[in-house]
């Protein structure tokens, strides 16, 4: 019976934004409609990882077409986690929005065009969560990438199009890949699902194995923004509302990080790109984090660290072992709580200061205690220090390598130490870049301001073409109570890690075997 519930992650978000849009001119039933499908969302979620993972996993074919010509849903224990927290972050960031909508007076969001864009977006990271085949994953990311194309450019100002522009151009290009790559292998292998293919692709020559695994790293390492395909995404994410980049930070590159670990554990199980996967999480450690350190604007430091810490999700994949994929999943949930807070957070303190630049802003400390709380916490999380859910999930990661670095499994040992000295000093950094904007922000007083000169400052930059806000001093309680709701999250995190790290063992535990999850689809062997 759980089986039925898992065609309603999606169907109820595409339900409710048709409602969305038909109350076009009633937001207060707007937001009710979109606060109420994500909740069942979350309900649901909760109760299919339940079933899962204290049974088997699930597969269900839509429209009774069996395996593997028909849409396959597949909800395994890794799939339920990550659809949970999905929806509690959706959620999260959808309260928060609904505060800031109302104080502002909608001004964002002229047309009534948010809430079904959210809840059409949350249906295409839900879709992509439990797609059972490349083309269905496929329309799961164009789903979400369309709305999102609304979504960022909200409020139509020139800034918002001109990124805009830049990350549909991208996302064009990444699709194109993708696309690319799924009429390649269908062509090559006669199937598209996910399972099928973990049999079908071991048949083909090890030069077009080699060939299709890079096409499809390449579009899923655009979506996930791993290095040197992170380029677009520091100019694109700082300049659309606080909620938008909230939910963009937190979610959609982990969507391009969940399907690298479905690609990289079934489809090319047999096929090894651990040395070059292990290259690529360095680089994106250490260049993205480089990056974060010259910035002066708390929104594009985040979207350098964002792309930094994806390299600490690549150096997991590449360690290809159960530790190191419970270690991943417990650090992808991490990341989408601890980002997404600290850009909520960033909202709330360009609402109240008026601006996110160290250079403008002083004395927040004094003026707000609470706001500086809600930002120094995820701030020491996402730096890893003990005892929070940052420090654990790097400490899982370095272990794992380090188990794997003598017996050379994912690659040579010197390289898999020194992917391991770049997490840590890349930790370090970010814990320097990130109290160093708290220490100004909120710990120097206002009076300081006025040609203040520090050798911290002398090698930040501004963000080009930064708006201008104005202060309001007052923060609605709905975005403070929805930041203060995950910042408590990011702390459970930490409470619950031995609970939540046995669930991620027990999620990675079916991962390092791909028959696991070839049988669940085709119980009776594959025809």
């Amino acid at each position: 019976m759980t089986a039925v519930l898992v065609p309603l992650v999606v169907l109820l978000p595409l339900l409710g934004a048709a409602a969305a849009l038909i109350l076009g001119r009633r937001r207060r039933a707007q937001m009710a409609v979109s606060a109420s499908v994500l909740s069942a969302v979350a309900v649901i979620a909760i109760v299919l990882l339940a079933a899962v993972d204290g049974g088997e996993p699930m597969a269900v074919t839509v429209g009774g077409w069996e395996a593997p010509f028909g849409i396959l849903l597949v909800v395994d224990r890794l799939s339920a986690i990550m659809l949970i927290i999905s929806a509690i972050v959706l959620l999260g960031v959808l309260i928060y929005a609904v505060g800031q909508g109302v104080a502002d007076r909608h001004r964002e969001t002229p047309v009534s065009i948010f809430y079904p864009s959210y809840l059409i977006l949350s249906a295409g990271v839900f879709n992509a969560f439990i797609a059972g085949d490349l083309f269905n994953l496929y329309v799961g990311f164009e789903i979400l990438l369309s709305a999102s194309y609304v979504l960022l450019t909200l409020g139509g100002t020139g800034e918002r199009i001109r990124a805009g522009v830049t990350y549909i151009i991208v996302s064009l290009v990444s699709s194109l890949f993708f696309l690319s790559a799924i009429a390649l292998i269908y062509g090559a292998t006669g199937t598209a699902n996910i399972a099928h293919l973990s049999v079908r692709i071991a048949e083909l020559p090890s030069n077009v194995q080699l060939i299709l695994h890079l096409l499809l790293l390449i579009a899923f390492g655009i979506k996930a923004a791993v290095f040197p395909l992170s380029f677009w995404l520091p100019d694109s994410y700082p300049t659309a509302p606080a909620p938008v980049t909230a939910v963009f930070a937190g979610l959609l590159t982990k969507v391009g990080v969940y399907a690298i670990i479905r690609t990289e554990t079934v489809i090319f199980a047999e096929h090894d790109l651990t040395v070059l996967l292990m290259i690529i999480g360095g680089l994106t450690l250490l260049i993205g984090i480089l990056g974060a350190l010259t910035q002066a604007d708390i929104k594009r430091l985040l979207s350098f660290t964002l792309v930094s810490h994806i390299g600490y999700m690549i150096f997991g994949i590449a360690v290809g072992t159960e530790l190191g994929y419970a270690a991943t999943i417990y650090y992808v949930v991490h990341h989408i709580t601890v980002q997404t807070t600290l850009f909520l957070t960033t909202g709330l303190i360009e609402r109240f200061g008026g601006a996110t630049s160290i250079n403008r802003l002083a004395g927040l400390l004094k003026a707000s205690p609470l706001l500086a709380i809600l930002f120094f916490i995820p701030a020491l999380n996402l730096g890893g220090i003990p005892p929070f859910s940052g420090f654990l999930g790097k400490v899982g990661l370095f272990l794992a390598g380090a188990d794997d670095a003598g017996a050379d499994a994912a690659g040579p040992a010197w390289l898999i130490w020194t992917v391991i000295a770049a997490g840590t000093i890349t930790s370090l950094i970010t814990l320097y870049a990130l109290t160093r904007f708290w220490n100004m922000v909120f710990w120097r007083r206002r009076e300081e301001l006025e040609g203040y000169e520090s050798v911290l400052l002398e090698s930040v930059q501004e963000a080009p073409e930064g708006a201008t806000v104005t202060a309001t001093r007052t923060t609605p309680v709905l975005m403070v109570a929805a930041t203060t709701a995950l910042v408590v999250l990011t702390i459970l995190l930490t409470v619950f890690a031995g609970p939540l790290f046995d669930l991620t063992s027990r999620a990675a535990a079916n991962l390092v075997d791909p028959d696991v999850y070839v049988s669940l689809v085709f119980p009776r062997g594959i025809r």
